[in-house]
């Protein structure tokens, strides 16, 4: 059995793919931008757009219905290939930093995939259920660490020998 998504589309199709990749790149990317991180809106948006344009040409010229294999390739290369986008987001000045900012940009690369493939409503769910993770629990994060640090700070320090 075919899979309807990776059938080649038309024209007007192909324009709703690819501009829905650029929104969530923009629900995620929106998101980074508010709390001032290097990977914000438009790193986000370009990743996600970049993405989908990838697995989207194999479905385009027909190789994702003939050679599933081929189409697995074009969905590991831009997997491997986000890898030093996200290195660069977390290595920042001799410093680990950024991990949530490079975990982001991956989610931005998988929902490149997952719109490009043409799974469109399952895209934008996983955006949401990402903004909720940086914006929500983000939230309940830093007031959980707030506590736990008020908690640290007001306990008696011994010196260490």
């Amino acid at each position: 059995m075919i899979n309807n998504a990776l059938i080649p589309i038309d024209g007007v199709e192909a324009i709703g793919r690819l501009g829905l990749s650029l929104i969530l790149g923009a629900i995620v990317g929106g998101e980074r931008e508010t709390k001032h991180k290097a990977a914000g809106l438009r790193t986000n948006m370009l990743v996600c757009f970049g993405s989908a344009l990838i697995v989207f040409v194999p479905i385009q010229l027909g190789i994702a219905q003939n050679s599933p294999d081929g189409f697995m390739r074009a969905v590991s290369g831009v997997i491997s290939g986000i890898g030093f986008i996200g290195a660069g987001a977390i290595l920042r000045d001799s410093k680990i930093r950024g991990l949530t900012s490079a975990a982001a940009i991956w989610v931005s690369a998988a929902l490149g995939i997952i719109v490009g493939s043409g799974l469109l409503g399952l895209g934008f769910t996983c955006a949401l259920v990402t903004w909720v993770v940086l914006r929500i629990l983000g939230k309940l994060e830093r007031r959980w660490l707030k506590g736990s640090t008020h908690h640290r700070k007001t306990r008696s320090k011994t010196p260490r020998e």
